[in-house]
């Protein structure tokens, strides 16, 4: 493994820093934001295309099939020709797939529409991190994977409220045109300032330190130990994510009869305390929190805390309370996450690193919901916190293992 300080020369200011943050947190944003706003449209698309919620719920696994399988390959063309064109021809290209979503007619129409929307998709975080890796001055870098994966969960919940609000006043079509002109102003931000917008391959061509072995044998970064133990506790960490964004009301409706406003209160809560976990996280990391203390004490602690929902009936507030503690340590975990990754990544091959073990969240998202759902179909609800903590507990170990394996930083 190398070591990713810049040299003196590439060294950016704090200025620069946030504006990189800025411009490459409001590009993850968009994309997020995309990705619901298919969804958000959902009752007005079923009652214009007269189809179930289930054909429409097709075309968006469709979507992120597309995006996951093609996340590698998207990793592999950032190292081979700089994360500031693919990033730049990624969200043109999901601009384009969100734009033609407001001229479809009929609902077999949608299925291309969302292929060139996965297209899209699939390469942000590949060039996402690439460009952060390599343009963020190493004291402030784990605010800015923080502040990046917040910028996520900001699009995420941005979209139901814009896309339901413009296609309630001004019809569904309408609503993903004006979605598609805030991406093509983000996308121009980002050509008017790609200069800023430095990349790990560019520097490792730059300076020759590009190992002979990776380019004899491209595949050769990801099937090192550390980066496939990456891709196992990326696809723990969504099991845990998605599952319980999907199955938390239910699951403790099922198991406490605990009515669905408050479960859903709950998952709101749990939601907005990992987003705040993420950003406290972040400034740890940056003030030389041990990346151990940090997964340890989150996601142990937030294995305890789902444990002990499962076990222990409560009343309302202590439970949500309890609920949203779970959410605020395990958020707390991703900069260091995203920290251990980039320490198990050799210089010149973040861009196919990223994208592989990023790819492993699409796992985790398809293995969730059979998981849960079976637990929960089986009168198992218990099970499926039991199931929480047991993979939180599993991708504590797993990072772990990364970490001794491999050059972490900040040591």
């Amino acid at each position: 493994m190398t070591d990713f300080a810049l040299p003196a020369g590439h060294q950016p200011t704090a200025n620069k820093d946030i504006k990189v943050m800025a411009l490459v947190g409001a590009a993850h944003g968009c994309s997020h934001f995309f990705q619901l706003a298919l969804p958000s449209l959902f009752p007005f698309l079923k009652e214009a295309f007269q189809v179930s919620y289930t054909e429409l719920g097709i075309v968006t696994t469709m979507f992120y099939v597309v995006s996951g399988l093609l996340q590698t390959p998207a990793g592999f063309l950032v190292d081979r020709i700089g994360a500031r064109k693919v990033l730049i021809g990624g969200l043109g290209i999901f601009c384009i797939g969100i734009l033609m979503l407001s001229l479809v007619q009929s609902y077999w129409l949608l299925f291309p529409v969302m292929l060139i929307a996965g297209l899209g998709n699939c390469v942000f975080h590949p060039a996402d991190y690439s460009i952060l890796s390599a343009s963020i001055d190493q004291k402030r870098l784990g605010m800015a994977y923080g502040t990046h994966t917040f910028a996520g969960n900001l699009g995420w919940a941005l979209a139901p409220a814009l896309m339901g609000g413009v296609a309630t006043f001004a019809g569904w079509h309408v609503a993903p045109a004006v979605a598609a002109v805030i991406g093509l102003g983000i996308l121009a931000a980002l050509v008017l300032n790609r200069e800023l917008l430095k990349d790990d391959a560019g520097l490792a061509r730059r300076e020759n330190k590009t190992e002979a072995a990776d380019k004899a044998i491209p595949l050769g970064p990801l099937l090192t130990l550390p980066v496939l133990m990456c891709f196992v506790y990326f696809m723990f960490n969504s099991t845990v994510t998605v599952g319980l964004q999907n199955f938390m009301p239910a699951t403790l409706l099922a198991l406490y009869g605990t009515p669905l406003a408050i479960g859903t209160t709950a998952l709101t809560g749990f939601l907005l305390a990992s987003a705040g976990g993420i950003l406290v996280g972040g400034w740890a990391a940056d003030r030389g929190l041990k990346v151990e203390m940090s997964l340890v004490g989150g996601m142990l602690g937030g294995a305890v805390l789902m444990l002990l929902v499962a076990l222990v009936p409560m009343p309302t507030v202590p439970m949500v309370a309890t609920i949203a503690a779970a959410g605020f340590l395990i958020g707390f975990t991703v900069p260091s996450r995203d920290l251990i990754v980039r320490g198990a990544t050799p210089k010149g091959a973040s861009g196919r690193v990223f994208g592989f073990v990023y790819s492993g969240l699409d796992a985790g998202s398809a293995l969730a919901p059979l998981v849960m759902g079976q637990l929960l179909d089986h009168g198992h609800a218990d099970g499926v916190l039991f199931f929480v903590s047991i993979i939180l507990a599993c991708g504590m170990f797993t990072a772990i293992t990364v970490r001794r394996r491999s050059q972490v930083w900040p040591a």
